[in-house]
């Protein structure tokens, strides 16, 4: 299971192995948290939920029961209908508590699928305000097999000691990874996991911690928490994005949880730019040289807590219309 909190790189370090050899075989399940999936486009795009990828590998979303898609993913092997994979790799949600998923892989698949491991992948830039802030992200930190540490390049020295110490009390057991870039070798995420009925004990060794997480984050999600797209047909002007991801970056920080998003430039016609944020950090945009669906349309999900949709659409709206009215001047 590939776990971590929203925007701490998990699909960034899944692409990653998925090109590597010793990851041809692989099975991928994705569960996305938000209105439209854009990590998966090609996923989404599908009339069938499970498509080939260019790597060899089996890709899906998870749009029903986990056990179900499991069940139909092994049931489409063996009868050679989908390639002949050997490791099912789960992609959580970056809000979801990994302790349920495992508890039902225990359960449900025993006898066909082995536990191989829970990797959590750990924000070097965010991951404090997560872990002081986020009950369910202290629940990925402590139930990992292996934490992996991204976007260390970007992280304040002073702060990234202090992370490194509140991992080690989370998690004294699980070594600690550098994922550069999204890269690290795929041989030390093999084979991580625990003896399963260790496991077992070690997760009902905690009923306390995981009954008052579970019951926060379901609060979070219906009274702070609020995931909405905004989605426009008309392209957007390449300063005004620059302006609406300043603005939120400078203004929304702390309640801006994750951003992504897939942007139709009117200066750059047939190449949308693809955004990436998490509070106060955005990465550059990065140009794709076409669009990945038929789809053509702007779509920006945002995840957030305090922040109103309205106001997101109002802000973009008057941004662009500005930019749009200087350049008629």
């Amino acid at each position: 299971m590939l776990t971590g909190f929203l925007g701490s790189g998990k699909t960034t370090l899944l692409r990653h192995l998925l090109r590597q050899p010793a990851f041809s075989r692989t099975a991928v399940i994705i569960n996305e948290f938000g209105e439209v999936g854009l990590d998966h486009e090609l996923v989404e795009a599908s009339t069938d939920s499970f498509i080939e990828l260019q790597t060899g590998c089996l890709c899906c979303k998870l749009r029903n029961d986990l056990m179900d898609t499991i069940d139909e993913m092994l049931r489409r092997r063996d009868q050679r209908r989908v390639p002949p994979f050997t490791r099912i790799v789960i992609e959580t949600s970056g809000l979801a508590d990994p302790a349920p998923v495992l508890q039902t892989l225990m359960t449900d698949a025993a006898g066909r699928l082995a536990i191989d491991g829970v990797v959590t992948t750990v924000d070097a830039v965010n991951a404090a305000n997560a872990l002081a802030s986020e009950p369910i992200s202290v629940k990925q930190v402590a139930l990992a097999d292996r934490l992996v540490l991204t976007k260390s390049d970007l992280a304040n020295g002073a702060h990234h000691g202090a992370l490194l110490d509140r991992l080690a009390e989370l998690n004294p057991s699980a070594p600690l990874l550098t994922a550069h870039h999204g890269s690290i070798d795929p041989a030390l995420l093999e084979g991580v996991s625990l003896d399963p009925q260790s496991r077992a004990v070690a997760l009902g060794s905690r009923p306390a911690e995981a009954g008052s997480a579970h019951g926060t984050v379901h609060a979070r999600h219906g009274a702070e928490l609020q995931t909405y797209a905004v989605v426009r047909d008309a392209p957007i002007h390449a300063v005004a994005l620059t302006l609406f991801l300043e603005v939120l970056a400078e203004h929304c920080g702390a309640g801006l949880l994750r951003l992504k998003g897939i942007v139709d430039i009117a200066e750059s016609p047939g190449r949308p730019v693809v955004i990436h944020g998490v509070q106060h950090v955005f990465h550059p945009p990065a140009w794709l040289p076409h669009w990945p669906s038929g789809d053509c349309r702007t779509r920006i999900i945002l995840i957030t807590r305090g922040i109103p949709r309205r106001w997101i659409e109002l802000l973009l709206d008057a941004l662009e219309a500005e930019v749009a009215a200087t350049a008629t001047r």
